[in-house]
C-alpha cells in the first residue's frame, strides 16, 4: 500500500463530494455575506419510504451540492479555524487539567464559532447545516471543545432559534452568537433519562400570573457549571378543552440571573474530560411567563426538535476525526518495520485502514445528505436520517477509533499518543443525544407507523371501490420491474456519476480474490477508490 498517498488524502481528500478543506486564506477576521443555499424543494420522505421498499432516488441524487460562491465562502472561513485548532488548541492539555482554558474559549469566540447557526441580523454567522457540517470536521479534533460548542448551540440556544418569539431572539441571540452568553441545555434529571416525559421539575404559576416559579434537580448537564442562559424543561398545569387540569411539559429560557440556581461540582468522566458536566439545581428559581418557549405545555414536542434537529453534525464530526487518525496512524505504519518489513505492506494492516476509509466516506456522506435535505426551503423533517447518521456514525467511530489504536500496538495504549484520548472521548457518541439504543427503537417504530399510515389508507381506499389505487400500485411495480428509467440528473455510461466527476469517470475492473470482481471510478479525489486500488491491487490474482 502507498502510504504515503494515504496521508496526503487524509490532509486534503474530499471523498467524492464537492465540499473541500483547502482554503487560500488564513486570517481570523471573516466578513461572511448574506448567503442563499442552491437546494431544490421536494416533500419526499427518503428514510421513511425506505420502510414501504421504495428507494427515492430522487432524493439523493444528484447528491446535494452549494454554489460557487458559498464554497468560496466557507473555504475562507476552514482555513482559520483549522490554523486555530492546529497551533493554538492543546487537546493533551486540556484532557488532563479536564478544563478549557479561557484563552482558548477566547479564541472559539472571536472566530464566531459561537453562533455559527445564529442568523446574521442576530449577530451570528448565519450558516447552513452543510456549512456547520463542514466546520464539524475541524472542531471534532477536540472532543471537549466539540461537547463544549454543541451543548451552547446545537441543542442550548436551538430552542430559540426554531420554536422562540421575535422579541426572545433580539433580546437573547446576540449575546449569546458572539459567546458573551454560554448556552446549556436542561432536560434530563435523576430519574429520567431516556424516558424524557417522565420529568418531575415543576414549574408553578404565581398568583399574579407574571412568573413561573421552578424547582427540580437537572443532572449531566453540559456547560451547566458557567452557563449564563438555560433552556430548561419543566412541568406546569395546563388546563384541557375539557376542563380538567394536567401537569404538561413546557420549555422555559431561564437566565442565571434570575436567581435560585446552584451548579454542583463537575463530573470526573471518562473521557470529553474538558467539557463541563455538572447537576444544576432550582429552587424558586423565577421565571418571567415571556420566557416560555412555544406554547404552553408544548415543551416535549420543542426538545424532540431541538435534539431531531442536531444529531446529523455527528456524521460530519465523526468522518473529520477518523481522516485524522488515518494521517496518524499512516505515518507509523509507513515507518515502523517488522519481520523486515513495514506495517504498511501487511494485507491486515491495510485491512484496517480500509476499513477506517470507507467508514469516514459512508459517515460524511450520511452527514451531508440529511444536511442537504436539511438546507431545503421550508422545514422538512428529516429526525429519521439524522437519527440513522447518529447510530452509524457513532458506533463506527467507535470501530475505527479502535482499530487506528491496534496499529500502533501498546504505544497506542499509553498517554503519550492521543489515541487512547479519543478511544475515551468517542465513547460517550453512543450514549448522549439519545442512545443508540433508544434510536434504534425510535427509528423501527417511526418508519413503521408511516408504512402503516401510508398503507391503510390505500387499503380504505380499496373497500371502497377505488381499483385506481391497486392499478396504480401494480403499474409501479411493473415499471420497476421493466427498468423504468427516471432523470436523476446524473451522467455518465451508466447515467450514475455526479455531473462534477463527468472529466474522470471513466471504469476499470480488478478481479479480487475475495469478490469475483469489484467496478470503482477511477477519481483521483476518490479515497474509497485508492484504498480498492491499493488493497485489490496487491491481492490481484
Amino acid at each position: 500500500m502507498n502510504i504515503n498517498r494515504l496521508i496526503a488524502l487524509s490532509k486534503s481528500v474530499q471523498f467524492g463530494k464537492i465540499l473541500t478543506s483547502n482554503a487560500r486564506h488564513a486570517t481570523k477576521e471573516v466578513n461572511l455575506p448574506h448567503r442563499t443555499i442552491r437546494t431544490h424543494a421536494r416533500n419526499l420522505a427518503y428514510a421513511k419510504d425506505l420502510f414501504l421498499g421504495k428507494v427515492n432516488k430522487a432524493e439523493c441524487f444528484p447528491y446535494p451540492e452549494i454554489g460557487n460562491e458559498e464554497l468560496e465562502e466557507i473555504n475562507s472561513f476552514v482555513a482559520p479555524v483549522e490554523k486555530f485548532f492546529t497551533e493554538e488548541v492543546d487537546s493533551k492539555r486540556i484532557d488532563h487539567e479536564a478544563k478549557i482554558p479561557p484563552e482558548t474559549l477566547n479564541g472559539l469566540k472571536e472566530l464566531g464559532l459561537f453562533g455559527i447557526q445564529v442568523p446574521e441580523e442576530y449577530g451570528g454567522l448565519g450558516l447552513s447545516n452543510t456549512m456547520y457540517a463542514r466546520l464539524g470536521e475541524i472542531i471534532s479534533l477536540d472532543g471537549s471543545i466539540a461537547v463544549t460548542l454543541a451543548a451552547h448551540q446545537a441543542i442550548g440556544l436551538k430552542g430559540i432559534l426554531i420554536a422562540g418569539s421575535e422579541e426572545q431572539k433580539a433580546k437573547y441571540l446576540p449575546k449569546l452568537a458572539s459567546g458573551e452568553h454560554v448556552a446549556a441545555f436542561c432536560l434530563t434529571e435523576p430519574g429520567s433519562g431516556s424516558d424524557a416525559a417522565s420529568i418531575q421539575t415543576k414549574a408553578t404559576l404565581s398568583e399574579d400570573r407574571k412568573t413561573y416559579l421552578l424547582n427540580g434537580s437537572k443532572i449531566w448537564i453540559s456547560n451547566g457549571g458557567f452557563a449564563d442562559l438555560m433552556t430548561v424543561f419543566a412541568r406546569t398545569e395546563v388546563v384541557g378543552e375539557d376542563g380538567v387540569k394536567k401537569d404538561k411539559i413546557t420549555a422555559f429560557i431561564v437566565e442565571r440571573a434570575f436567581g435560585g440556581i446552584t451548579s454542583g461540582k463537575p463530573e470526573d468522566k471518562l473521557g470529553i474530560r474538558g467539557s463541563n458536566t455538572c447537576e444544576v439545581s432550582f429552587d424558586n428559581c423565577p421565571v418571567p411567563v415571556e420566557n416560555v418557549i412555544g406554547e404552553v405545555g408544548g415543551g416535549f414536542k420543542v426538545a424532540m426538535n431541538i435534539l431531531n434537529s442536531g444529531r446529523f453534525s455527528m456524521g460530519s464530526a465523526g468522518s473529520g476525526m477518523i481522516k485524522k487518525l488515518i494521517e496518524m496512524t499512516a505515518e507509523y505504519a509507513g515507518s515502523r518495520k517488522q519481520f523486515g518489513k513495514n506495517l504498511s505492506e501487511f494485507g491486515m494492516i491495510q485491512e484496517k485502514f480500509a476499513v477506517m476509509a470507507q467508514n469516514a466516506f459512508v459517515m460524511e456522506s450520511m452527514a451531508y445528505l440529511t444536511a442537504g435535505m436539511m438546507d431545503r426551503p421550508g422545514v422538512p423533517d428529516c429526525s429519521l436520517e439524522a437519527a440513522m447518521v447518529k447510530v452509524f456514525s457513532s458506533e463506527g467511530g467507535w470501530i475505527c477509533v479502535s482499530e487506528a489504536l491496534q496499529v500502533l500496538g501498546g504505544l497506542g495504549y499509553t498517554k503519550n499518543y492521543p489515541y487512547e484520548r479519543y478511544l475515551r472521548d468517542c465513547r460517550i457518541l453512543l450514549i448522549f443525544e439519545g442512545t443508540n439504543e433508544i434510536l434504534r427503537m425510535y427509528i423501527a417504530l417511526t418508519g413503521m407507523q408511516y408504512a402503516g399510515k401510508i398503507l391503510t389508507g390505500k387499503i380504505k381506499e380499496m373497500k371502497k371501490g377505488n381499483v385506481g389505487v391497486a392499478f396504480e400500485m401494480l403499474g409501479r411495480k411493473l415499471g420497476d420491474a421493466l427498468g423504468r428509467k427516471v432523470d436523476l440528473g446524473l451522467t455518465g455510461m451508466d447515467g450514475v456519476v455526479h455531473p462534477g466527476l463527468a472529466s474522470n469517470s471513466p471504469y476499470t475492473a480488478w478481479k479480487c480474490p475475495v469478490e469475483k470482481q469489484m467496478i470503482v471510478p477511477l477519481s483521483a479525489n476518490h479515497m474509497g477508490w485508492c484504498i480498492a486500488t491499493e488493497y485489490c491491487g496487491s491481492h490481484a490474482g
